[in-house]
């Protein structure tokens, strides 16, 4: 049996894993179209032909609601942007509250707070960690303004129960589709389940612009708050003199002329990209499906995942080794990834975020001032609990789930066998490291 690399043995690989870059010679080429156009951005912050955007943004916008069935796609320099943007449309004001799940990105609540919604936790799926349908409606009070929904890692959230309730109670529901992209819901697109979807194009997503999201809904009235809002609303208002006013309170969430550009010629590939991470997924559980206490996070029947990262549960009871130790010995015989050398390590860890009521913001209660505004204050109808335990599941998956995104495209057959060897090899081990960890 060879030894561990954490205990001093020799690592299963030290060759850097390939990079996982899909910006190309075609990408390239229409960045240089754009900037042999001199046009690099074309808005105008005021009521004008071109408070929309430039020709690229445009088309852009066009090709991705045809690519997922949406009316009306609203492009944006970040999906936190869009968040914000979606919460606004929404018509989230002081004292509203928003249901949003504990695991995801802080943006994903923090788009609540933004409009001076209180954010309001309901628990996971303890299999898949998407919000608990039965979490969320046990969630809802007559001051429930709207739901975000996080399809996280990929996964589907059970949108049918949801939405069943939403649409009985007038709740908006925003779909957090930014590690979802072509993830599937009873035959469906996610983005498209809900009022309102939004989706990511940073630079570790499955296809990316540098920064950028896009937003989509088939509600018109939606679109183009959404639009108002990405583009000065106030301003804008006084031209266009629309009937509703609130939160007609504008940013700069623009897309510019390049990155629409490079998304247009990203994604009509990004099917193809998507269908590589499930098969990578399918190569690998095959290699360590016999794992014993490491089950695969599992994928409802009527969901496709787009497996943004791959997740597993790491049970300490049946192999008598903790989640963080068996992260470590993992690492420690896997290298680095080409263009993500900043992650000092192979791209596998613990867990995916802390739960975020666990966040000074919210165990505090202070977000702007010093007043515990929007938390606190003439609007607040309840007390909003944010102590450790109102979410067991989050709480527990936080402690036991494990993460990698090592089935990306690119990563060859050859590359996972390598992946699959370092779990075989640590769980060879697995009795020095339960003695090391009761040494420890």
């Amino acid at each position: 049996m060879k030894q561990l690399a954490l205990m001093g043995g020799i690592p299963i690989r030290t060759k850097y894993f390939p990079p996982y870059n899909v910006i190309g010679e075609d990408e390239k080429r229409a960045v240089m179209a754009v900037m042999d156009t001199g046009v690099l951005s074309k808005y105008i912050g005021a009521w004008h032909e071109d408070f929309l955007g430039g020709p690229q943004v445009r088309a852009f916008e066009e090709e991705w609601g045809a690519m997922f069935g949406a009316g009306h796609a609203i492009a944006v320099n970040s999906a936190t942007s869009g968040l914000y943007a979606a919460m606004g449309a929404a018509g989230v004001s002081p004292g509203d509250e928003v249901i949003v799940p504990p695991l995801s990105m802080s943006a994903s609540a923090t788009a609540a707070v933004i409009w001076g919604g209180v954010p309001v936790f309901c628990d996971v799926d303890p299999e898949n960690f998407s919000p608990l349908p039965k979490s969320v409606i046990q969630c809802i009070t007559p001051q429930t303004k709207a739901i975000m929904v996080v399809h996280l890692l990929g996964h589907p959230v059970d949108m049918d129960p949801i939405m069943a309730v939403a649409r009985e109670r007038g709740i908006v529901v925003i779909e957090d589709c930014a590690q979802a992209i072509h993830a599937e819901y009873n035959g469906r697109p996610v983005g498209t389940l809900g009022d309102i979807g939004v989706f990511s194009l940073n630079y570790h997503k499955h296809i990316h612009t540098g920064e950028g999201g896009v937003c989509v809904t088939n509600n018109a009235d939606l679109a183009e708050k959404m639009q108002y809002i990405r583009n000065h609303a106030e301003a804008v208002a006084a031209g266009k003199k629309p009937s509703n006013l609130v939160n007609l309170v504008g940013f700069n969430f623009r897309m510019g002329e390049i990155e629409a550009a490079i998304g247009r010629s990203l994604l009509p590939k990004s099917k193809n990209l998507i269908k590589q991470r499930r098969e990578n997924v399918v190569y690998l559980e095959k290699q360590i499906g016999n794992l014993q206490g490491l089950p695969f996070a599992k994928t409802k029947p009527n969901c496709i995942h787009s497996y943004y990262a791959h997740a597993l549960h790491c049970h300490k009871g049946e192999h008598g080794v903790g989640r963080d130790l068996m992260v470590k010995a993992l690492r420690a015989e896997l290298p680095m990834t080409e263009m993500r050398e900043e992650a000092k390590g192979a791209l596998l860890g613990p867990g995916y975020v802390t739960p975020l009521y666990q966040l000074p913001m919210f165990q505090n209660k202070i977000a702007f001032g010093d007043q515990g505004y929007p938390f606190k204050g003439a609007y607040i109808t309840r007390e909003i609990d944010y102590s450790d335990g109102i979410c067991p599941n989050a709480e527990h998956a936080s402690r036991t789930m494990l993460t990698h995104e090592m089935m990306r495209p690119g990563m060859t057959h050859n590359d996972l066998d390598d992946v699959a060897a370092a779990f075989h090899k640590v769980f060879d081990n697995l009795a020095a490291l339960a003695e090391a960890q009761s040494d420890g």
